[in-house]
């Protein structure tokens, strides 16, 4: 059972993103922000995995809420939609892998040996997070707002903000 609830983008969508082989039936693509997504059967429509089975018919058919797919998950979901979190009772999305958010609850989708996610990216702060939302990397919007986030302190006296 998924401990983690699906965390979308709406702008996360591509129209004609590029499809690549994989899945029975079930195809993987790559969305516009360069995340694992589901094509829809028009095979132009690539939607985010984490709107797969999210009780939302998000493609024009449907079929990203076919009952055969979302009747036992992750276990009956394409191989390519599921990452799995350092508890192997836990999974999550695979979109949602190195997203900077701590969604498997032990920073295990974020972090080594699990993950090996790329350093963090602009608009994020490295340090060592006391925010257990994050792990590693800190939102900039979190720099100098005067609460600590970062276990060094450095996201008040080091990080240039914003």
């Amino acid at each position: 059972m998924n401990k983690i609830f699906p965390q979308g983008d709406a702008n996360d969508n591509a129209a004609g993103a590029k499809a690549l082989p994989g899945g029975e039936g079930a195809q993987i693509c790559v969305t516009l922000t360069n995340r694992t997504g589901f094509l829809c059967h028009d095979r132009r429509s690539c939607i985010p995995a984490s709107r797969v089975c999210d009780g939302i018919r998000t493609c024009a058919h449907g079929e990203d809420e076919a009952e055969a797919m979302c009747r036992d998950m992750p276990q009956s979901l394409p191989s390519f939609l599921v990452a799995h979190c350092g508890d192997p009772s836990s999974w999550i999305y695979s979109d949602q892998k190195c997203d900077g958010a701590n969604n498997c609850g032990d920073c295990s989708d974020e972090l080594s040996p699990v993950t090996a996610c790329p350093p963090c990216g602009p608009g994020w702060w490295h340090c060592p997070s006391t925010v257990f939302g994050y792990c590693g990397c800190i939102p900039r919007s979190l720099c100098r707002d005067l609460v600590q986030h970062c276990s060094d302190w450095s996201d008040e006296y080091s990080c240039p903000g914003p």
